[in-house]
């Protein structure tokens, strides 16, 4: 899905504008939840999110979802990821 789809999706659906999240090569987030749904367009690099549903892999025009308050983890992949991203209130 390209940037203008996307933005346009999250709009029609309620999510607020989405921010551009970057993050570094090889890093990762331990275990953490947000207290709102979010939303992402991997736009570059890639990342791995576990969840109590199982491990994803992502890579450039996917889009990933979490539930809020879904505890998830993440791993970024060789060159880091830059997606964006978007949120909605719970």
């Amino acid at each position: 899905m390209d940037q203008a789809t996307f933005i346009e999706q999250l709009a029609r659906e309620g999510f607020q504008p989405p921010v551009l999240v970057e993050r570094d090569a090889l890093g990762r987030l331990e275990p953490h939840a947000h207290p709102f749904e979010a939303r992402a367009l991997v736009i570059q690099g890639e990342l791995r999110i576990r969840s109590a549903a199982g491990e994803r892999h992502y890579g450039v025009g996917d889009i990933f979802q979490l539930a809020a308050q879904e505890t998830h983890s993440e791993v970024f992949g060789p060159t880091g990821v830059r997606y964006l991203a978007g949120r909605r209130p719970a």
